[in-house]
């Protein structure tokens, strides 16, 4: 007796038809199986995307950085000239930020502060990037006795007052913004070196790294080659916090009258005026320089907030 032939099952009312057809896929599950694989850059873009407060702040400094170009060319006004007839006028339809005590324009001061804040802001970070990943890693590349010198060394300049720093540059450089920058980088890139020290650390024991120690690849070359790449994540984010931090170390320092001097404003020199004429009533002296100070520092805190959780490879699916 031989057994059932398929058309005698599914002639039969007490089994579904579904158990001779196949499933059908579900859609997503193939999509997902054609969909291209992502990098690891695409990945971190597409997750920084879903970061609404980081795109906000990303929105923000990409507002500020064009204002900062095209707001004093914008503004009616000359944020240099002086006329006493407009001293301390408040906010307006003529002067949209009001006037100082010298009839200057607040708002094409304020982009004109803009300008030397972000400058002097990225500079710094830049500076800090090269210092700190050449000496990072080749501190953390050679390892050994060479590491122990060069981080003992790191530790004495973070000893240093930092104000201490800045006041004796003041009095062998002179104020100005050359003497900011300086100041700011003597000891700003150690951070930055200890960061990178660490990941070369981790990364240089890896076996595509033990490949090309075999091959015999120069030792600059498998760091810029095969060591930097695989450390970009965490300096990137080092980076966006480093700028903000330059910035209000420049604002501070202008706030005490060692930065940026007369005729050029920076935030910090507009916060300084702006203070000692509040309590007469010129609350916009002071709030306008403090709120895009508070507003720029807040965008790049969440903006390094958002790229640390998008670059974390543990994150990545």
């Amino acid at each position: 007796m031989g057994f059932p032939k398929q058309q005698e099952y599914s002639n039969s009312p007490n089994i579904p038809d579904e158990w001779f057809t196949p499933k059908k896929k579900n859609k997503a599950d193939a999509e997902a199986v054609v969909r291209p694989s992502l990098s690891y850059w695409q990945d971190a873009w597409k997750r920084l995307l879903k970061n609404k407060l980081a795109m906000g702040g990303l929105f923000f400094l990409t507002v500020l950085i064009v204002m900062a170009i095209i707001g004093p060319i914008i503004s009616p006004h000359d944020g240099i000239k002086q006329s006493l007839a407009n001293q301390n006028l408040p906010p307006s339809s003529e002067h949209w930020f009001g006037t100082d005590d010298m009839g200057r324009d607040v708002f094409a001061r304020t982009w004109f502060g803009a300008r030397i804040s972000l400058f002097v802001g990225f500079m710094a970070a830049l500076i800090d990037f090269i210092i700190g990943i050449i000496y990072g890693g080749i501190a953390g590349y050679k390892g050994g006795k060479t590491d122990n010198v060069m981080m003992r060394i790191v530790e004495i300049l973070y000893g240093l007052p930092y104000l201490l720093v800045v006041i004796l540059l003041m009095v062998v450089m002179g104020p100005g913004l050359l003497t900011i920058i300086v100041a700011l980088t003597v000891t700003g890139w150690i951070g930055m070196a200890r960061i990178v020290r660490g990941q070369v650390l981790q990364i240089k024991n890896y076996e595509f790294i033990l490949a090309s120690k075999t091959f015999g690849t120069k030792t600059a070359r498998i760091i810029r080659k095969n060591l930097l790449p695989n450390t970009m994540g965490p300096i990137i984010v080092q980076m966006t916090l480093t700028v903000p931090s330059a910035i209000f170390a420049e604002a501070f320092l202008s706030f005490l009258g060692l930065g940026i001097q007369a005729p050029y404003a920076s935030w910090g020199v507009m916060a300084s005026d702006g203070l000692s004429t509040i309590l007469s009533g010129y609350w916009w002296r002071l709030f306008f320089p403090a709120l895009f100070i508070s507003l720029t520092m807040f965008s790049f805190n969440v903006l390094g907030d958002g790229l640390q959780d998008a670059l974390d490879p543990k994150l990545r699916r």
